[in-house]
């Protein structure tokens, strides 16, 4: 029996540009259980955003080039797009980033609701409707917001009511793409909260949680992803991710985070020195190795494979071994 919802094989999404190609995505390897909330994490530029989005829809100049992307047994890469539109929504939806300026500002929220519905062959008539009102209530907005203007509606609660529309169809798998970027700080407990709420009831099977904020991750991500300029970096369960990573860029971003009742004048938040390399044309070798003290000659001439060092733990990185050894790592 599979258990996996999503599996991702060697997979590589470019961007075209005049000058080459932007390997955004170049040959990636992960897995999403039926049940599992995978967060994916990385600073601006790591290619998060772009997996998230090319699995469910590839738009130019984004290029799908090899590699597999199998949901439930379908590898959605070689689908057309009049058969992904079949599956999304349904198996596969997205909360997009920026989705709270997706609503039309010229239509009342019950008009916007039907007009997508309807353009996936679904009839939004008043049973339809019950069904909206009655997953408003699980994210604390009223029934009555169907006939305000999105204008009407605070950043939270269009948030939340992005949500209960990505969601209608009880998806195989929801994409959530920084969907808590633009919140304060309660609510993007609720909504994260909520992520794992929808899981719970099964109005969703699973989830992929793209954020940068690692700390929203370590309370609802069964497993973390740790991505650098287009590669996987480690891949394991929450609890080794934060509390005892392996990589060494894991480590670094681990050692940026603020820890509670510590003060700036007692411990000084590390940095991470350095920029992410230009993916443009970018060669073979590690791409942290411009920022990483443990680079060796091999790390400039080999691209580092995903290597499975636990039961749920992957790593990328020639000497995780030697860093392990250090214990000023």
């Amino acid at each position: 029996m599979n258990d996996k919802i999503l599996e991702v094989k060697d997979l590589k999404l470019y961007y075209k540009t005049l000058r080459g190609y932007v390997k955004a995505i170049d040959g990636i390897d992960f897995e999403i259980k039926k049940g599992e909330i995978l967060g994916v994490a990385g600073e601006s530029g790591c290619g998060k955003s772009t997996l998230g989005n090319g699995l469910i829809l590839l738009k130019k100049p984004l290029n799908y080039i090899s590699g597999e992307a199998i949901l439930n047994g379908t590898n959605i890469m070689n689908l057309k797009n009049k058969e992904m539109n079949k599956l999304r929504f349904k198996n596969l939806s997205i909360i997009p980033q920026f989705a709270m300026d997706a609503f039309s500002p010229t239509k009342k929220i019950k008009i916007f609701i039907s007009d997508i519905v309807s353009q996936h062959g679904i009839n939004p008539d008043k049973n339809f409707f019950d069904k909206v009102k009655e997953r408003l209530s699980l994210v604390n907005l009223s029934p009555s917001i169907l006939d305000n203007y999105s204008i009407e509606l605070s950043g939270g609660m269009k948030q939340r009511l992005v949500m209960v529309i990505s969601t209608l169809l009880d998806p195989d798998l929801l994409i959530c793409d920084e969907v808590t970027s633009a919140l304060d700080v309660s609510s993007q407990r609720f909504v994260a909260n909520m992520i794992s709420d929808f899981r719970d009831r099964k109005i969703i099977g699973s989830a992929m949680f793209i954020t940068h904020d690692l700390s929203i991750l370590y309370q609802v991500a069964d497993r973390i992803m740790i991505m650098y300029a287009g590669h996987v970096a480690e891949i394991a369960d929450s609890d080794i991710i934060i509390k005892s990573p392996k990589h060494p860029y894991t480590k670094a971003l681990i050692s940026s985070l603020p820890k509670n009742n510590v003060q700036y004048i007692n411990e000084k938040l590390k940095g991470i020195e350095g920029t992410p390399p230009n993916l443009l044309n970018i060669g073979d070798g590690c791409r942290f190795r411009f920022r990483c003290k443990y680079a060796t000659e091999i790390c400039s001439k080999e691209t580092p494979i995903q290597k499975k060092i636990d039961e749920n733990h992957v790593i990328s990185c020639w000497n995780y071994k030697q860093i392990e050894g250090d214990k000023n790592a």
